[in-house]
């Protein structure tokens, strides 16, 4: 499938450089796939359109203030973005700029803060690295002091910008568990929701489940090949409890909404590994642990997701063809109504990316 179907053309100024005043005054297209018909709203009034007691899938991992400073040696500057553990929690696969320079210097680090040491080149450009913090602290605890929100590079800061303070608290869904700091990318569908909203929704019946799946940096690499079946999907760890699993199996107990892309991808990949695989994801207590690689594109059916909640996606991204593949199950039709839905979107001035507006499918 030529990947070009998957492309569009998005002016700069309809992307979101901050969020809404308010997490739900951001606006919601709201699309029924039975009828084909688009509601433009906001999200605080998603109750309105919701089936009913509609039970939410959410991610609540947390986003690790994964971007921190250093100095080789020699006294050159050093930016590292960790990505995830390796073999143990002191030791992380990270992303160094720059990268060669660093590697060759063998270590980096931040007088009175922590040293680090250059393992290793991985085979995508990223490096194996160890931490020794001068505290008795974790790497994710040091993140958390001296990192910085590792923002998408859509969205213009530098270091200083003041912006950055509120970043912390509006690139975190308001349910993320912080015991959880295991994503470098927020699940951004989330961001909409408030406490209030919610306590709303629970009043109107609705239920909401965690799951948990390490958000990485290739949910923002684009496809680059000709063919979208030629590109490399990104891995991500993921955990189902069993009680949202067992929740997941059961259609009847009410319409299965994902909240974000994320979601649904630890959601399918969960599914297909537990009818083809189950002893390599389930464990003693019924809980599924993997890492999806699942790739999701049209003609993609779908096994346990009857609605979706999602922002408005890069062009030609992995996101954007998992999404075109929600609209029409079974079917490629959906590329070309996705565009659609795009082209209305923009011409109604809605805000993209991860900043920017939702979108609810049902």
């Amino acid at each position: 499938m030529d990947s070009a179907l998957f492309d569009y053309h998005l002016p700069s100024e309809c992307i979101a450089q901050e969020p809404a005043e308010t997490r739900d005054a951001s606006r919601l297209m709201v699309v029924d796939r039975a009828t084909r018909t688009v509601t433009h709203a906001h999200f605080a009034d998603i109750g309105h359109f919701l089936p009913e007691n509609p039970r939410f899938f959410r991610n609540n991992a947390a986003v690790l203030k994964a971007r921190i400073f250093g100095q080789r040696p020699t006294g050159g500057k050093v930016e590292c973005l960790l990505l995830q553990p390796a073999e143990d929690a002191q030791t992380w696969w990270c992303l160094l700029k720059p990268g060669k320079k660093t590697l060759n210097a063998g270590s980096f680090g931040l007088e009175g803060e922590y040293t680090a040491e250059v393992l290793e080149m991985g085979s995508n450009g990223n490096y194996k690295v160890r931490f020794t913090p001068v505290r008795e602290e974790s790497v994710t605890d040091l993140s958390e002091r001296l990192g910085i929100m590792p923002l998408p590079p859509y969205i213009e800061r530098s270091d200083d910008d003041p912006r950055r303070a509120s970043d912390n608290e509006r690139y975190q869904t308001v349910y993320a568990d912080y015991d959880k700091r295991v994503a470098v990318a927020a699940p951004t569908a989330g961001l909409h929701f408030t406490p209030d909203l919610i306590a709303e929704l629970e009043a109107q019946g609705a239920r909401f489940h965690d799951l948990t799946l390490q958000v990485g940096i290739g949910t923002f690499h684009p496809i680059q090949v000709d063919q979208i079946e030629e590109h490399n999907i990104h891995h991500e760890w993921y955990e189902i409890p069993s009680t949202v699993f067992n929740e997941l199996k059961n259609p009847a107990a009410g319409p299965r909404i994902a909240v974000g892309t994320t979601s649904v991808r630890s959601i399918e990949d969960a599914m297909r590994r537990t009818v083809s695989t189950p002893e390599s994801c389930l464990t003693p207590s019924g809980s599924v642990q993997a890492e999806a690689d699942i790739y999701i594109y049209p003609p993609a059916t779908f096994a346990a997701i009857d609605g979706m909640i999602t922002n408005f996606h890069l062009p030609k991204s992995t996101l954007l063809c998992l999404v075109s593949g929600f609209l029409t199950p079974g079917s490629e039709d959906g590329i070309v109504w996705l565009k659609e839905l795009y082209a209305e979107a923009i011409a109604r001035k809605y805000r993209f990316y991860s900043y920017g507006d939702a979108m609810l499918i049902l």
